[in-house]
């Protein structure tokens, strides 16, 4: 420990020139770090770097088709349900599949006829012993005809024979008419196809005895199909019969179709109407779902490239560039889209210069290095929406109003 004299003894004062020497040193640095009197600033404190070169596009008014959107599922235009006429008789044989295109007329499946043949043999028998008692009285009758005049016979007794005759003629007539209904039940031993078309449905079983009515096949009368599409009740209106319509099944290739028929009525529940499109040959299958516009006719849209509107959190937006060369996100209305273009709504106004390609690298309020691009007449913007409603199905297609090149991140 040290002693308490020690405690209270003063530390010794530095000189005052090492004083000195240590302000000095300690200011030195922030004096060298002052711009000298009169200069001037570095380039690159002034002037900002550009984040992009980019090419602009302004809105371009095109003439497009007006389309109607809808959806619906593919049906068969018809079905024909093929079954058993006669009662109790076994399947023998089956000669068609589900899938088998069959012609009008062609046997479908055989019943075993040993049984029918039989009662046919009978009823033959019974016609033969008919006619021949038809003869029998006619004969009787003849005779008793020629005797009246002589009065060999008594009245009732030619009565008697005239009636004989009478009644053997309509039992012959019976006789008669049951053989042809035997010969048509085993006409009907064959099943056949009601008309042309494609087996859609199965359910005969060699060696079931089936039963008057019950179906064995089902038939898509002609092949053909049809699209049913669900559109809104303020759309019906628009739609004619005769009108084309774009058709995308999913899983099958598009196709074009007319309209049939317009659906007089309109569900209360869902407000939407049906109509019926003809499809006419295509890769659809009865029960796939399609979309589908209908061309009610067309109108004038405002277009920009697709590559121009940005999707971010389910919105659409386009970098409009200033005239400081600054770059402001806008949230934009679209509507349809025809190949490489895309309808804008709402949002921008006709003469807005708009970022064409690499907005997806832009910021609100980045500044951009601005290089003039080719810009589309109306005339170019309306032929590509042309060629695009006349080549594609269901798709559209059509060329971008300006190319749009984007450079590397200074």
């Amino acid at each position: 420990m040290l002693h308490p004299q020690a405690r209270l003894r003063p530390r010794p004062l530095l000189p005052v020139a090492t004083l000195v020497a240590c302000a000095l040193a300690g200011a030195g640095p922030a004096r060298a770090a002052d711009p000298p009197a009169g200069g001037t600033k570095p380039a690159a404190a002034t002037a900002a770097k550009a984040a992009l070169t980019v090419t602009v596009t302004s809105p371009t008014p095109a003439s497009w088709p007006q389309v109607v959107a809808a959806n619906g599922s593919v049906f068969a235009w018809q079905e024909a349900s093929v079954g058993a006429e006669s009662p109790g008789w076994r399947l023998a044989e089956v000669r068609a599949q589900v899938g088998d295109v069959v012609k009008r007329g062609q046997v479908l499946a055989v019943f075993a006829t040993e049984v029918a043949e039989a009662d046919l043999a009978q009823l033959r028998a019974a016609l033969a012993e008919a006619e021949a008692l038809l003869a029998e009285a006619t004969a009787n009758a003849n005779r008793a005809r020629d005797l009246q005049p002589s009065g060999v016979l008594s009245a009732q007794q030619t009565q008697q024979l005239l009636t004989a005759e009478r009644t053997a003629a309509a039992r012959l007539e019976a006789q008669r008419a049951a053989l042809a209904a035997q010969q048509i039940r085993l006409k009907q031993a064959q099943v056949l196809a009601p008309d042309s078309g494609v087996i859609s449905a199965r359910s005969a079983t060699v060696g079931a005895v089936v039963q008057p009515g019950q179906e064995l096949f089902r038939l898509i009368r002609q092949g053909r199909l049809e699209w049913r599409a669900e559109v809104a009740a303020a759309d019906l209106a628009q739609i004619k019969p005769g009108q084309n319509v774009r058709i995308n099944p999913v899983g099958a290739p598009a196709a074009v179709g007319r309209v049939r028929m317009v659906a007089p009525t309109v569900d209360a529940a869902t407000r939407n109407g049906l109509v019926f499109v003809n499809l006419g040959t295509s890769g659809a299958k009865a029960g796939m779902f399609a979309r589908g516009e209908f061309d009610v006719g067309s109108g004038q849209a405002l277009t920009l490239p697709q590559t121009a509107v940005l999707q971010r959190d389910g919105f659409s937006y386009v970098f409009r560039v200033g005239a400081d060369s600054k770059v402001q996100q806008l949230k934009v209305a679209v509507g349809r889209r025809v190949g490489e273009r895309i309808e804008i709504t709402g949002g921008l106004e006709p003469a807005a210069r708009v970022v064409a390609q690499g907005a997806g690298f832009l910021g609100d309020g980045d500044l951009v290095r601005v290089v003039e691009g080719p810009t589309p007449t109306p005339a170019v913007a309306q032929a590509a929406a042309s060629a695009a409603g006349a080549t594609t199905a269901g798709a559209t297609a059509g060329t971008p109003t300006s190319a749009a090149t984007a450079g590397a991140r200074k």
